[in-house]
């Protein structure tokens, strides 16, 4: 059986990562979502329901059984401690959850698994190569303020300091996509596939 290809795109937040995955996908390429497909696991895997409860309480779900995801976040933001355990938790079981995702892939070069926080997690080191989409932080900063009215500037200043600078997230890179609105995302993701489809692993 022929080992298929596993390629990591990641980016910090605004930086347009979500937007290079749908390109790669209208090339027929698979896209496993790690971030909403995590939000999905913690609702559907009941071990680890169980264990975030233990750990969260019972306000970590709401009374229909979903998310209470404005208590995790209070819960998670603010406390370090938190959120290594929240994340002790649920990227195991991500992980097993991608693992049943890409046995069910057939008769495709390549996959593509795209997460937020790939390096911070060690995410990125059971796969093939990882892109990193890039884009100066002033520029990620107005995508966020248009995309999410809600968030304050602070707040989205926040998210951005929990991540991994890009400076560091770009020493990981295999690949860099510059999503500065001066070069064309079309032609760097196309160039990629090209090259990803006769890649040989």
């Amino acid at each position: 059986m022929t080992k298929i290809l596993q390629i990591g795109i990641t980016g910090g937040i605004g930086s347009g990562k979500s937007t290079v995955a749908k390109i790669f996908q209208i090339l027929g390429i698979p896209i496993y979502d790690a971030d909403s497909r995590a939000k999905a696991v913690m609702v559907e895997n009941s071990e680890l329901k169980s264990a975030i409860i233990e750990n969260f309480g019972e306000n970590a779900y709401l009374p229909n059984g979903s998310l209470n995801r404005r208590f995790l976040a209070e819960q998670v933001f603010t406390n370090p401690e938190k959120t290594k355990i929240i994340n002790s938790l649920v990227h195991p079981a991500v992980a097993q959850d991608y693992l049943h995702w890409l046995a069910k892939q057939k008769n495709v070069p390549y996959v593509l698994r795209e997460a937020a926080l790939m390096i911070e997690s060690g995410a990125y080191r059971s796969l093939d190569k990882l892109i990193v989409v890039s884009a100066p932080e002033e520029l990620r900063l107005k995508r966020i303020q248009a995309r999410d009215p809600q968030r304050s500037k602070q707040e989205i200043q926040g998210i951005m300091a929990k991540q991994l600078p890009e400076t560091e997230k770009l020493k990981f890179a295999d690949f860099v996509i510059y999503n500065d609105e001066k070069h064309s995302l079309i032609e760097q993701v196309w160039n990629l596939h090209q090259k990803f489809s006769t890649y040989q692993v």
